[in-house]
């Protein structure tokens, strides 16, 4: 397993769909179900992570429009 490269997993969408690929591949006998089960974990931490910074990111921005519209 060293020296590989896992998925690029950027965004919300693209680890839903990388979650959704281990459901297939288990479910046809493609994925050892043990494994499947240990990624599915992770990416669903990293899911939560992604999740987070996304509405962090969005208060953020609504806080900088309150201020701009409480400083006029």
């Amino acid at each position: 397993m060293a020296g590989k490269r896992g998925p690029r997993l950027r965004t919300v969408r693209e680890v839903s769909s990388f979650i959704a690929k281990l459901i297939r591949e288990t479910y046809r006998g493609e994925l050892n179900p043990a494994l499947a089960g240990r990624l599915g974990y992770l990416a669903n931490i990293l899911k939560g992570c992604l999740e987070t910074g996304d509405l962090e990111r969005q208060i953020g921005e609504l806080w900088e429009k309150v201020e701009r519209l409480t400083a006029q």
